[in-house]
This record gives C-alpha cells, structure tokens and sequence, in this order.
C-alpha cells in the first residue's frame, strides 16, 4: 500500500514470518520511505487574489500594477469600491423608509458578490485604512480565516493592536501595497 506525504510517498508492505519451532505465522509490516522531488519552480496556474477593504485610497491600483509590472499571473477582483452605489445595490429591489432596512438590503445584495468572489479566490488581501473603521473588512477576514482561505494583512503600524485576532490568523503583514507585491512575487515563483 503507498501512502502519500508530503514529499513522497511511504510503501508499507505486509510480510508473514514463518516460525519453524511454533509452527506459528507472525504478520509484521516494512515502511520504506521513496522520495520524489519537490518543485521549487513558479507555478502555471493564475492566481485569483481578492482586494478587500478600504476604498478612499489606491492601494488596489498600486497592487495591481505591481503585479503586471513584475509579470505575475494574477487576476485580481474586489467589492464594488463605489461608495454610493454600494449603499443602493438593493434599492432595485424597492427602497425601505427606515435607513436599517435600507442598509440591511443592499448588505445583502452586495453579500452575494462578495461571498462569491471570496470563495473563489487563492489569497486575499485585506486592506484595513486610518480614516474610517472597515468592518466589512474584518469581516471578510473572519470569513477567510473560517474558510481556511489564506490572506494578507495591510495596514499601519498603529492599528496593530485592535487588529490583533485579523493578524494572528493572516499569513502575512504587510505595510505598503509594494511589500504585498513583494509576497505575491514570492508565493507565486518561490524566489
């Protein structure tokens, strides 16, 4: 039987021992280790890499023309980062009196693009800004991190502390768009 492992895989083979004085059978089983190579090359595939969070600065057009500049396979998608339009997604479906509702509707309508496009992804980067507190953010963080989907913190260096749960659970920490880039370059052709 060949079990596979990390780096190779272990054949376990069951052998019988025959015991002349007993006249007895004793089953006992060999592990052999066979090795096989582990890449190190840059993958083939196109990487999906969701840009959540904060939408008042360019960090996800830094991202993205840091990725082309450096030729890496990545498509890369995001929220809908227009504010207004955001706010009224569910306004098609009628328009409630009472602001709660209002929001509830076009959270939910905007919850299908954004659920979907986070279940798709390789990595996600989440993007926590200074000027406003981005809970949707850290909620797409806890959904990543339920989903075992990996992601990348960006943030200051003053905000690590009410970040402390999002950080513990990302794979990295990053600062700028360009140390995202950097990681991206990375994971992406192992150098």
């Amino acid at each position: 039987m060949d079990t596979p492992c990390q780096s190779g895989v272990l054949h376990i083979k069951r052998t019988m021992i025959t015991s002349n004085r007993s006249r007895m059978m004793d089953a006992s089983y060999v592990v052999e280790y066979r090795s096989f190579p582990i890449s190190t090359k840059e993958t083939s595939m196109i990487w999906t890499v969701y840009l959540s969070g904060e939408i008042h600065t360019d960090w996800r057009e830094q991202i993205q023309a840091g990725a082309e500049a450096a030729g890496l396979p990545v498509e890369f998608t995001a929220p809908v980062t227009d504010h207004a339009a955001s706010d009224a997604a569910g306004d098609v479906l009628g328009k409630p009196d009472v602001p709660f509702w209002r929001d509830h509707q076009s959270s939910k309508v905007n919850g299908i693009r954004t659920k979907t496009l986070l279940e798709q992804c390789d990595l996600a980067v989440i993007r926590f800004g200074d000027k406003y507190k981005q809970w949707n953010a850290a909620f797409d963080a806890g959904f990543c991190a339920a989903m075992g989907t990996p992601y990348i913190t960006l943030h200051n260096d003053d905000i690590i502390h009410p970040l402390k749960e999002v950080d513990a659970s990302a794979m990295a920490w990053a600062q700028t768009p360009e140390q995202v880039v950097e990681v991206l370059k990375y994971v992406i052709t192992a150098r």
